[in-house]
């Protein structure tokens, strides 16, 4: 028996050294995926000498003669960096997630393959234009060289996710670009949400002012009335009972809303008599959801012979793309934010009860449009569903958005949507943007992009400062009463868009005598505006703060000064519902411990900085309070509705509200709005201490709040989240310039700040060589990459880097790729 013992013994000890050998042998295999930092490569279809200099930062500096030339470039660069984010978007956008994900995507694919986002970005290569086409083959020129490539000796080929999930990809093609230009489009995606909760408000039985207390309107605007949609729609008259409002709030498709993320954003331009320099400064900061890595990746492009001097671009590329979409030129400097457009329209579409193939429409039956889609799955069996369409667009898979439940039988929703056009020019402004010099170029130069409609804020070097939303705007018919704020049925030609709005009508404002021009995603018109955008506007506490901070200053404006501005964690929300929320406790009988607490929130200065426990204790507070007020009125669609909404608390605090939500419907009592605010308290409190100890004191809003820079997929995987999230602790809160949106439906990490700004660029337009920028994560994808999380500690101190149109001084890297 002692001999077997001593035989194990020695066996254990040669095997563990041979396991720990095979681990570091296999870490350091797949470590040699990342690029090396110097190489030379020859690729065929380049018109000269291509140079990517790295600076220390991971930022390549790509130059050549020709923008074809240097799209190869950032392409070959992109793929050296990002290749796994480029695979991701491109198959998402496919509808092929779940060839890499299996069964757990599925029922993603089945709604993005429905979308036929790719197929529009296949019918779209038709109306590009030359300049464009070669930007586009370049691009896919020098993602494949990469891809092709003989790797070095002892390493992986492809980053370490496509060895862990046994993936290969696919060689780049034009297509897959534009794919994954309407990839962000779609998730800047507005009012789909809105239409679908007034139907579904107005099917549990609540009146017009009811649904108005859940999703108000801006005090500056004056819809006309919603037409009743029972009659419209041909509705059940009674509204879903009982059972229907206890229901299961489970969807399938809950993982599509990450996807359809409403994006957010910050950004202004300040004239020259109004800035210390002389010239304008511009700022940006657009806020998307957080991600490993960013949804950004940084660049230096520039064309030395197409023009008549060299050009630059510099500033935030997206990969899978070769243009610069946020930055600087030699002469302008710009940025965007989503302006909300109301883009989409939902259709409610009558099936014939004789014949399920078809649908009416204003002059008769019409057949549906039908594709037999496969989706195949890692490691089960394939997938199958015929995809619908009708003469709106494509008719949603049962059970989103609960329709299947709204809706009458024998009817579907479809869906028309900007982002879904066959003729969709966007990504032709790219090529432009290397000659646009003046507020005026670009301007004009923006007509040919469609969607998203962004609030686009530009200054010269003249001194010269400007703003364009530009996008499609469907026009509506002035006997269309909805206006996009519900759906529609399709059967009535009313409804149907008559076309769009001339580029020439869309909001434009040049060099205006305030020398302020701010956009932060609320109303950008004033009430003589003729075009109608729409009436879902973000809530304004943003956009005042900015003109507060600005204006309110009597200094000279800086660079430093806009930084300041973008790092402002003041709750303008938090302090208007911070004294009604306090009131609401007066004569409650709370603890001393509570009482403690409540003296905190009292002298709190409303600021969201992360040393602070009182704006988690504020936080939890709203989210039991709106639990509390309106879970049991809202049944299945609370989960939907459900975001921290100041002004609906305000109204609700106030009691200016159409019913009594703090009532409780289980209870034989009528609860007052006291109670429940009393109650939401105790509730928060013990929640809290449940999640971060019995000790407040010991309680920081950055540890609940850290920014969620989750890897996609393995950023839901224990064992691997560590190694490839990018987590750090991050102030602001849903109402900050320094946004930081929750998730606070999701009980599990509700705090957790998972939409922020991705990225920010200042930039004085009197030495544009000194902006700023930065975004989330790292230039590399790569989790072995020391560039994979180093901008994570800068962007969360709001602190930046410089990219000067410059020679790289001390560069980290250069590879050169020559005709081959």
């Amino acid at each position: 028996m002692m001999r077997i013992v001593k035989g194990l013994i020695k066996l254990i000890l040669l095997l563990v050294p041979l396991v720990v050998m095979a681990v570091g042998a296999g870490m350091l295999w797949a470590s040699r995926s990342q690029a090396p930092s110097d190489g030379e490569m020859q690729i065929a279809g380049l018109s000269g000498e291509v140079t990517i200099t790295r600076d220390q930062n991971g930022v390549p500096h790509v130059k050549a003669a020709t923008r074809a030339d240097v799209a190869a470039g950032l392409g070959f660069a992109h793929a050296q960096d990002r290749l796994w984010q480029m695979e991701v978007s491109r198959m998402a956008g496919q509808g092929r997630l779940s060839e890499m994900f299996g069964s757990a995507t599925v029922s993603t694919d089945i709604w993005l393959r429905t979308m036929a986002i790719h197929e529009a970005a296949e019918a779209s290569l038709a109306v590009m234009d030359e300049d464009t086409m070669a930007m586009l083959e370049g691009y896919a020129r020098g993602v494949n060289a990469w891809l092709e490539r003989t790797p070095q000796v002892f390493s992986s080929k492809l980053p370490p996710e496509y060895v862990i999930l046994g993936h290969k990809p696919e060689p780049w093609r034009p297509v897959d670009t534009l794919t994954s230009i309407k990839m962000m489009s779609i998730s800047l995606a507005q009012n789909l949400r809105e239409e679908a909760l007034r139907l579904g408000f107005h099917r549990l039985g609540l009146s017009e002012a009811e649904t108005l207390d859940l999703l108000p309107y801006l005090d500056a605007d004056t819809p006309p009335p919603m037409p009743d949609l029972t009659a419209l729609l041909g509705l059940d008259p009674a509204p879903i009972g009982e059972t229907m409002i206890t229901a299961d709030a489970s969807d399938v498709f809950t993982d599509i809303d990450g996807v359809l993320a409403t994006g957010a954003s910050n950004n202004w331009v300040i004239s020259g008599e109004r800035t210390q320099s002389g010239l304008p400064v511009v700022a940006n900061d657009p806020h998307l959801g957080l991600m490993a890595p960013s949804v950004w990746y940084l660049a230096h492009l520039e064309v030395t012979e197409e023009f008549d001097e060299p050009r630059h671009l510099i500033g935030t590329s997206l990969p899978g793309t070769p243009f610069v979409l946020l930055g600087r030129g030699n002469d302008i400097a710009w940025g965007f934010t989503n302006t909300a457009t109301d883009a989409q329209d939902v259709f409610v579409e009558r099936v014939n009860p004789d014949n399920a193939d078809e649908y009416l429409t204003p002059t008769g039956w019409a057949p549906f449009g039908k594709k037999d889609e496969v989706i195949k799955v890692r490691g089960g069996e394939d997938e199958t569903f015929t995809r619908l369409w009708t003469r709106h667009g494509p008719v949603f898979p049962a059970g989103y958005k609960h329709f299947d439940k709204l809706l009458p039988e024998n009817t579907v929703a479809a869906l028309q949507w900007v982002a879904l056009a066959h003729d969709d020019t966007t990504a032709m402004v790219g090529p432009r943007l290397y000659d646009m010099r003046t507020v005026e170029d670009f301007q004009n130069g923006f007509e040919a992009f469609l969607t998203p409609m962004q609030s686009m804020v530009v200054a010269d070097r003249s001194g010269n400062i400007g703003f364009v939303a530009a996008g499609r705007v469907p026009r509506r018919d002035p006997a269309n009463r909805l206006m996009g704020r519900a759906p529609a049925p399709g059967w009535n030609a009313i409804y149907d868009w008559r076309g769009y709005a001339p580029y020439k009508d869309l909001p434009r404002q040049t060099n205006p005598e305030s020398g302020l021009i701010a956009t932060a995603n609320t109303k950008i018109v004033g009430p003589d505006y003729p075009l109608h955008l729409t009436f879902d506007w973000d809530e304004p506490y943003r956009q005042n703060r900015i003109e507060e901070l600005i204006n309110g200053s009597n200094e000279k404006h800086t660079p430093a000064m806009s930084r300041q501005v973008q790092a402002d964690v003041f709750s303008p929300a938090f302090a208007s519902l911070k004294p009604r929320l306090l009131k609401a406790l007066e004569s409650a009988p709370l603890s001393q411990a509570n009482q403690d607490l409540m003296a905190r929130l009292a002298s709190w200065d409303e600021t969201m900085t992360r040393d602070k426990m009182e704006p988690l204790l504020i936080m939890a507070w709203v989210r039991q309070t709106m639990i509390m007020a309106f879970e049991d009125d809202l049944g299945f669609m609370f989960e939907d509705w459900f975001k921290v909404r100041g002004k609906v608390l305000e109204r609700l605090l106030d009691g200016e509200t159409a019913r009594n939500w703090c009532d409780v419907k289980s209870t034989a009592d009528e609860e007052s709005c006291e109670q429940i605010v009393a109650e939401a308290f105790e509730a928060a409190v013990a929640d809290l201490s449940e999640r971060y100890g019995e000790d407040p004191s010991k309680w920081r809003w950055g540890e609940a709040h850290y920014a969620k820079g989750a890897h996609r997929p393995f950023g839901e995987v224990s064992l691997l989240r560590r190694f490839f999230n990018v987590e750090v602790e991050s102030g602001g809160g849903p109402f900050t310039l320094d946004r930081g949106r929750t998730q606070i439906q999701d009980e599990k990490d509700p705090y957790a700040n998972t939409n922020a700004s991705s990225y920010r660029g200042i930039f004085d337009m009197a030495d544009l060589d000194r902006a700023t920028y930065i975004q989330t994560t790292g230039q590399s994808g790569n989790v072995f990459s020391g560039h994979y999380n180093d901008f994570a500690p800068l962007w969360a101190d709001v602190n930046s880097i410089e990219i000067p149109a410059t020679d790289v001084v001390d560069p980290a890297g250069v590879w050169r790729l020559a005709p081959g």
